[in-house]
């Protein structure tokens, strides 16, 4: 009987193992722990880099305002999906030279016409002022890869006309230019992605009517948080640049400038602020020139221009207003 009893009152079986997961759990302290493993650089596969006249694109947004003084009306009338007239009107003073850091000012207004004509492949822009003034912009698309860009302005003064053709050709990873012009003006430039970020560059010119030549080196390193430039020249010219990207909204720039031949210095600090609505740069050298721009998209193919300028040392003030009407 006792041996009965006891064999009815066994123990319960054991609980099943747990599961593999629950066993060998993650160790996220341990694998944050382990230094990440080195981005390897595909030199087979390098973006292709900016233009060479482009490099410093960014600050020069940013930096580089097209402040006015007085008043600006832009029109824009689209005749059709690729060809536009533009009509422009401005009224503000045109400052002469004058002795000391005294500034005079006469009144000036202009009237100008344009005509574009816009195309994947072909683009046509051309600007006639109430003076006699012509502009004109090409680009055409010659092959996939290669570009021809031809920028004139004609006047009725002489020796104030000037033309350009630029022969641009775009590689997997790097871009190539060659330049002729009037006075016998010979240039061309050459940049290269040395890494995904880190691209470097070279230029040479001659003008033969003036017996000048100069060469020139580049450096551009670009990320998704911030944009460094460098250029010197034989020239000597030394330009640095840094753009920082806050968020996708705002930009703060800098820049410094050095002309060896006339020892000017020069050190700039700016912000580009983008709304929904507005667009708002800024900036402040260290010739004591403050100035200002605001772009207001008030309705559609409306936008309202408010410009400032303040330079304290020459104690010359630049006031303007402006409206743009079309797309």
């Amino acid at each position: 009987m006792g041996s009965a009893a006891s064999h009815s009152a066994r123990l319960p079986p054991p609980p099943p193992p747990p599961a593999f997961d629950a066993a060998t759990p993650p160790k996220p302290q341990e694998e944050a722990g382990k230094p990440a493993a080195e981005e390897k650089v595909d030199y087979m596969n390098l973006p292709c880099p900016v233009p060479y006249e482009e490099v410093q694109r960014e600050a020069f947004m940013s930096l580089k305002a097209e402040v006015f003084e007085g008043m600006r009306l832009d029109y824009t009338k689209m005749l059709n999906q690729s060809f536009g007239l533009t009509h422009s009107v401005s009224m503000g003073a045109v400052e002469i030279p004058a002795q000391g850091s005294d500034v005079i000012k006469i009144p000036h207004g202009t009237y100008e016409f344009g005509a574009n004509f816009l195309d994947p492949k072909l683009v046509l822009i051309g600007r006639l002022s109430q003076d006699g003034r012509v502009n004109a912009r090409v680009k055409c698309d010659l092959t996939e890869n290669l570009a021809l860009k031809i920028n004139a302005q004609m006047t009725s003064e002489p020796g104030y006309s000037q033309g350009m053709f630029n022969f641009d050709y775009k590689g997997k990873d790097y871009r190539s230019q060659f330049q002729v012009g009037n006075n016998e003006f010979y240039g061309a430039n050459y940049i290269q992605s040395v890494t995904k970020h880190l691209s470097l560059g070279t230029e040479a010119f001659w003008v033969g009517q003036q017996r000048k030549s100069g060469v020139g080196l580049v450096a551009r390193y670009d990320t998704k948080n911030f944009v460094a430039t460098g250029q010197i020249a034989t020239t000597g010219m030394v330009a640095l640049s840094y753009v920082q990207k806050v968020s996708d909204k705002v930009s703060l720039a800098s820049d410094f400038m050095y002309n060896q031949m006339s020892k000017d210095v020069t050190a700039t600090f700016g912000y580009d602020y983008m709304l929904r609505q507005c667009r708002l740069r800024g900036k402040l050298d260290t010739n004591g020139v403050v100035s200002a721009l605001l772009e207001e998209r008030l309705a559609p193919g409306v936008t309202l221009l408010l410009s400032a300028e303040i330079d304290h040392w020459k104690k010359d003030y630049k006031f303007g207003y402006g409206v743009g009407i079309g797309e």
